[in-house]
């Protein structure tokens, strides 16, 4: 049976766009279209590492007044893969709202199922100032080729300095389900610190470079990982 996680998608993409709209029309800046690629020695997001080796992770961004939206991807030299869709919108006192379209190459584009489906869909919610970082994050539907069980939270609070940086994150569903035992929990699962920085090549040209050292006290791994972006 066809399962309906297209239906919030859809609804929350409604709402954000109408509400983008009027504020894009108070704004004097016309829209602005950019692109990049990062390069990572591995790819870790939420304490977990995701493919083998190192990930290329080409992206696109469409940014009008306080709407944002763009495609985010991941490509490792092993077969892993990983194609994402997301909007957001910025709301006043440095709050955001936005909604995320995990997608699996591996798998049928077209397949919602809760068994096999190939797409995790996230609501977002951010705020940041003072260089504090808080975001909530819940996901809607469950699809098993995605990982994804229904329900699944991650919170994260980070803080920044000149150019280190510090992060907490927990999570409950695919952050911390236990694979063999099929038990989900909430816990701690990405803790760690960064240091990011800007290498000058000329007056007009740098190169952003980010290192990490992150653990995971729910799975007991530690990883450090590098990158720098291209734009």
């Amino acid at each position: 049976m066809k399962h309906n996680s297209k239906i919030p998608f859809l609804i929350l993409f409604a709402i954000i766009s109408c509400y983008a709209a009027e504020l894009r029309s108070q704004e004097k800046s016309g829209p602005e279209i950019t692109t990049g690629a990062d390069f990572y020695s591995s790819y870790i997001w939420r304490g977990t590492q995701y493919g083998t080796g190192p990930s290329v992770q080409p992206s696109v961004k469409f940014m009008a007044g306080a709407f944002s939206a763009g495609a985010w991807g991941s490509f490792d030299f092993h077969g892993y893969q990983e194609t994402d869709l997301w909007l957001s919108l910025s709301l006043p006192a440095g709050f955001n709202i936005g909604i995320t379209d995990y997608y699996y190459p591996a798998y049928d584009y077209f397949d919602y199922t809760d068994t096999t489906g190939s797409h995790a869909y996230e609501v977002n919610f951010g705020f940041s100032k003072w260089g504090l970082t808080l975001s909530g994050n819940y996901i809607l539907n469950k699809a098993g080729n995605a990982g994804s069980i229904g329900g699944d939270k991650y919170f994260e609070a980070k803080y920044s300095f000149k150019s280190l940086y510090l992060f907490l994150g927990a999570g409950d569903g695919w952050h911390s389900v236990d694979t063999e035992s099929g038990k989900d929990r909430f816990t701690i699962c990405n803790l760690g610190l960064g240091v990011a920085r800007e290498i000058k090549i000329t007056d007009k040209f740098s190169i952003p470079v980010n290192g990490q050292l992150i653990f995971n006290p729910d799975n007991e791994k530690m990883f450090i990982v590098a990158g720098f972006t291209l734009q």
